[in-house]
């Protein structure tokens, strides 16, 4: 998979805010004003290490509430987008960079399992989290920390300038009326390339999809290969799009684009410039995990009770755009008055994507890129 979401940070690009401001700072350095122990290695080490993608973001006070619980500071390591991290892991399979791995999802599950990176561990508070979301339940392998819907935007503008109805399901796209006005990512480079991929598979089954993308091709689809190219320039209803004079009202993004949109905008609107289709989602699950081998196993296992408490779910929507797994987490106004709550969006088993990624990528590419 290709770089994770990272609706925030571009999106404050976008709009002239420094990414950092939008992420919340420095988080890849220790937080709550560094170790006090002799480092990360030893096992009486006060400092414990997490390993994630570049996306990760906490606020600076959450981590200062966590050391203040468990004498424990974290040291977040980022290490590249969550495929590139989840690799080097692999790689380093039981020598293992830090004492906890944040950022592998639903999409490439199996594959972190079948490798036997993580130390199974049943977090404290699990049982305050869904079922839905529990994918290695009876093991615990991975603690489920956060969900993200991939669905397409639209620019509400442009819809209510030509009087037409936004599309809200994946039949509505290969319409008629809404030739020519749909950009997506490359599922071979992209993370919501391929969330909107899986998402056709789970709606039209391993023999109905790959018609679905030829009509979406007749259709005049357009693909990019990345979210910020597809967001930021293409498409008209984003801040970026309309700098950019973006030319396609619909883009595959996400369904906390549209309270971004409103919290980055100065000043900010009344109602978000942009909407969800919400019949063309798919669902991400975000892990964490002890990895096999940490040097630091107990901080390691506080830090993941700590993922799941309420102090550190109910940071992750405006500091990643992503919804809290833990029942009964609060989202700020901002999310429940621009967002859009997906109920029941269509996913596929963590196994079946596994066994069948690669090919559905290439059968992918030769349908719709060639």
């Amino acid at each position: 998979m290709n770089t994770k979401k990272t609706v925030a940070t571009a999106l404050a690009a976008a709009l002239g805010v420094s990414a950092l401001a939008a992420c919340g700072g420095g988080s890849d350095s220790e937080g709550s004003g560094g170790s006090k122990g002799s480092g990360s290695g030893g096992s009486s080490s006060t400092t414990v290490t997490l390993v994630t993608h570049e996306s990760f973001a906490v606020s600076e006070k959450v981590l200062k509430e966590f050391t203040r619980s468990t004498g424990y500071t974290v040291k977040v390591l980022k290490s590249g987008d969550a495929g590139e991290a989840l690799n080097k892991e692999i790689l380093t399979k039981g020598s293992p960079q830090g004492d906890v791995f944040f950022g592998v999802d639903n999409t490439l599950l199996s594959r972190a399992l079948d490798n036997g990176i993580f130390t199974s561990y049943e977090a404290k508070g699990l049982d305050q989290v869904g079922d839905a979301v529990e994918l290695d339940r009876g093991r615990h392998r991975v603690t489920p920390v956060d969900t993200g819907d991939i669905c397409v935007n639209y620019d509400k503008k442009y819809f209510a300038d030509k009087k037409l109805a936004p599309p809200r399901t994946f039949d509505d796209l290969i319409k008629p009326e809404y030739k020519n006005l749909l950009v997506v990512e490359n599922a071979a480079t992209s993370s919501p390339g391929l969330g909107f991929l899986l998402g056709t598979v789970a709606r039209y089954g391993e023999k109905g999809w790959q018609e679905y993308w030829k009509d979406l091709k007749e259709n005049g689809v357009k693909v990019v290969d990345g979210w910020s190219e597809a967001y930021n320039e293409e498409f008209s209803g984003s801040a970026g799009g309309r700098k950019a004079k973006g030319e396609r009202p619909l883009v595959v993004s996400y369904a906390s684009s549209p309270p971004v949109e409103v919290l980055y905008a100065d000043p900010q609107p009344a109602e978000a410039p942009t909407g969800v289709a919400d019949g063309t989602c798919f669902r991400q699950i975000e892990f964490a995990g002890l990895l096999n081998g940490a040097k630091n196993e107990a901080g390691g296992k506080a830090l993941l009770d700590f993922m799941v408490s309420k102090t550190f779910q109910e940071d992750l929507p405006l500091k990643m755009f992503v919804n809290p797994v833990l029942d009964g987490a609060k989202l700020p106004e901002i999310f429940t008055a621009h967002g859009t709550r997906i109920e029941q969006p269509p996913t596929v088993d963590p196994g079946t994507i596994a066994d069948n990624r690669e090919q559905w990528i290439q059968t992918w590419s030769s349908t719709v890129l060639r």
